[in-house]
């Protein structure tokens, strides 16, 4: 490390880069399947995300470092490399990582889950009754789906949709000898169409024809084809089949001004994605001859270093089907969320049936946890009981990601239906969610709701609901103002928080934040909620440097802050100096973090931890000392530059000590997690803490369920 003192604060060498830095976060992700201490199911799950958060970064970010090479940019990043040394980099990472996840699929679980009676059973290595009755279920099930596609001079290369599973065929001409090519897509679903029909990854064999042990067999879908493929091309011999795998380039490009209606551009869109556009990656089966691979690297365009030589399964982000699999002994222990008995115990209602939300937010602010406390019998009560109220005149929500089948969405209708004035901003731009927000966008303004589609050049992540609520001679106002998509699904795997409050003065900034979304508002300031991109960045600025003052005149100073990525140089920058004026930086950073801790004369006094553990860690939390007057934030926000400058965000203040009480509570047994925590070091590699002999295990996670146990009731 160079002499920090000699150096300008934002010289490259004080920062990590964001692609190495996003690496060893999905490395850390690997390392969970690899755990000896995870069970086996809950490893297959691992293996899946690592593979899926792969195929999104693929989708996203290669391609746009290709687009500057290929434009001559050669700006550096914040840390010092240009787009094409970025690309090496990723490139010689991703290599060995790729084989150690597959060796270990290969070598080590798919062995010992047989072992335990689960089986992914190859074709050829089935009794010829086992090998019958696939052979009628591809008859019956899936030969009519499929569409051998020819590759010659008569018939162009086929477009290959993104993350598409597909079998390369050689076949001769039993006539004249002469070989041909084909293509043949195997019909399971991709992450890039998640609401199209398809086929399940594995065909299981029912029990009767599983060897005695066998629990479940499955055999991928894919061999089940090859193995067929005489239906398919009658009259002509086979002389191999090989899978492959296109991903492609997936990141929206939507010029917003020059769009004359939103939802239609971002419906285009989401088909080019599909099917148009560049290919990022070609997966392979390492068996496949020079043919195949110059028939496909030429027709998709594709050269190395992005191209992967397979020997085992493609694709084992398919491994999720096993996750779920009803085995408990191999999983980690079901979790069912409670509802805190103290909600009830204050507000319980013969009426509602359970907790009256109204008169319990009445009696002060509510600070919710998922996925420990409910979100259904929460936060979805909360909208449905609001939904049928009949002194409620107004809904307001803002919605970025949402379930397939959301309760929300059905409560938002009906209120609709039931007369209440029901306004909802729906984020048409939330990667990967576009086509599923398309759906519910269209059926909320069938029903009569306001339907707005966010702000030119701006995504709304933001998570705000606002109703509002006739009571006496007035109005009252209640909010849910929180830290997680309202998505019934997620909510039971990612960790977030939520207050539900009535306060006036909260209440006019949300009022006026939705008028800013809906509507034309040039609002610059709000009594309490930090909003970007419209004073959020310089309040933390002030906030931080207020720390740092603190320092230089001798009285404590300390900043705790939890977030997904911190990646914002500016804000990087605040931060160093801060930690050189002598505050204490403690940060949660679940992914990405391009900050350098621990570097003497620069960042000694900071410290960054990621927790990779059995939810995924997605609450932001900000705490700032104030010499003891705890300013406390919760929000939308990471600390990087999109969240800041090009995302409606929007960061609440905890005014209640009860709730700002829990919050520390919650941050400090995180920071004392020695299961799932990992400490970032200096050169940007991650270290995993281990209890010290004879010190208890310390998971977070597990520690935070445990705590809403004693406290509550389950309830579904």
């Amino acid at each position: 490390m160079n002499d920090v003192a000699a150096l300008p604060l934002a010289h490259p060498s004080h920062f990590i880069n964001r692609e190495k830095s996003w690496l060893y976060f999905n490395d850390r992700v690997l390392h969970e399947a690899l755990d000896p201490r995870t069970p086996l199911l809950e490893q297959a799950k691992f293996l899946a995300i690592f593979s899926t958060n792969l195929d999104e970064y693929f989708m996203v970010r290669i391609d746009a470092l290709r687009d500057q090479v290929e434009a001559n940019v050669t700006t550096p990043s914040p840390d010092g490399l240009t787009p094409q040394q970025q690309l090496d980099l990723i490139s010689a990472h991703l290599a060995p990582v790729i084989s150690q996840q597959h060796d270990y699929f290969a070598q080590n679980l798919r062995p010992r889950l047989a072992e335990a009676g689960i089986m992914i059973a190859d074709y050829p290595t089935l009794t010829p009754e086992q090998q019958a009755y696939l052979h009628n279920d591809f008859l019956r099930q899936v030969f009519p789906i499929l569409t051998p596609l020819a590759v010659d001079p008569g018939h162009p290369f086929p477009y290959m949709s993104n993350l598409s599973l597909n079998l390369a065929v050689l076949l001769e001409d039993t006539k004249t000898g002469q070989h041909h090519f084909a293509r043949v897509k195997v019909p399971t679903k991709a992450a890039s169409n998640p609401g199209g029909k398809a086929l399940k990854r594995f065909v299981t064999l029912p029990e009767p024809l599983r060897p005695a042990g066998v629990r479940w067999l499955g055999v991928p879908l894919e061999q089940v084809i090859g193995h067929n493929l005489g239906a398919l091309f009658p009259g002509m011999a086979l002389v191999g089949w090989y899978p492959f795998r296109v991903t492609r380039d997936a990141d929206l490009e939507i010029r917003e001004d020059e769009a004359g209606d939103l939802l239609a551009e971002i419906e285009k869109e989401v088909r080019s994605r599909r099917y148009g556009r560049d290919a990022t990656r070609l997966e392979i089966a390492k068996s496949a001859p020079e043919l195949v691979r110059e028939t496909l690297t030429q027709g998709l365009k594709i050269q190395a270093p992005w191209i992967y030589e397979i020997n085992t399964l493609l694709n084992l982000g398919d491994l999720m089907e096993l996750a779920f699999l009803p085995y408990p002994e191999l999983r980690d222990p079901d979790w069912t969320p409670v509802i805190p008995a103290l909600f009830e115990e204050k507000a319980y209602s013969e009426a509602q049936g359970g907790v009256d939300w109204f008169s319990l937010i009445h009696q002060g602010d509510v600070l919710v946890h998922h996925p420990y406390h409910s979100f259904a019998g929460t936060v979805e009560r909360f909208i449905a009981q609001a939904a049928t109220d009949p002194e409620v005149l107004g809904i307001k929500m803002t919605l970025y990601r949402t379930s397939g089948d959301s309760p929300i969405v059905q409560s938002l209708i009906t209120a609709a239906e039931n007369g209440i004035q029901v306004a909802v901003l729906v984020e048409l731009k939330a990667r990967f969610d576009e086509e599923n927000n398309i759906l519910w966008a269209r059926r909320l303004e069938q029903a009569g709701v306001h339907v707005v589609y966010g702000l030119i050049g701006l995504k709304t992540h933001s998570k705000l609901a606002l109703v509002v609520r006739r009571e006496g001679e007035g109005i009252r106002r209640y909010m849910h103002l929180g830290t997680g998509n309202y998505n019934s699904k997620t909510a039971r795997i990612y960790t977030d928080l939520g207050i539900l409050t009535c306060r006036d003065d909260l209440a006019a900034d949300v009022t006026e934040l939705f008028n800013f979304l809906t509507g034309y508002s040039r609002q610059r300031q709000y009594r309490h909620l930090l909003v970007a991109p419209v004073n959020m960045r310089e309040e933390l600025v002030r906030l931080i440097r207020q720390e740092a003052a603190h320092a230089r005149a001798g009285q404590p100073a300390r900043i705790f802050a939890k977030m997904n990525a911190l990646a914002d140089t500016g804000i990087i920058l605040e931060l160093y100096e801060a930690a050189q004026a002598g505050v204490e930086i403690r940060l949660l950073v679940r992914g990405m973090c391009t900050l350098r801790p621990g570097v003497p004369g620069l960042s000694e006094r900071i410290q960054v931890v990621s927790i990779i553990g059995r939810f995924l860690e997605h609450s932001r939390v900000f705490w700032f000392h104030n010499q003891g007057q705890e300013n406390l934030y919760i929000g939308s926000a990471d600390w990087r530059t999109r969240n800041l400058d090009r995302r409606v965000e929007a960061l609440t203040p905890v005014l209640d000590a009860g709730i700002k009480q829990q919050l520390q509570e919650i941050m400090e047994l995180m920071w004392t997690d020695n299961r799932q925590a990992w400490d970032l070091q200096p050169d940007g590699t991650y270290i995993q803490r281990q209890p010290a002999p004879g010190e208890p295990e310390r998971g977070s996670h597990a520690l935070l369920m445990q705590k809403a146990l004693a406290e509550a009731t389950p309830v579904v």
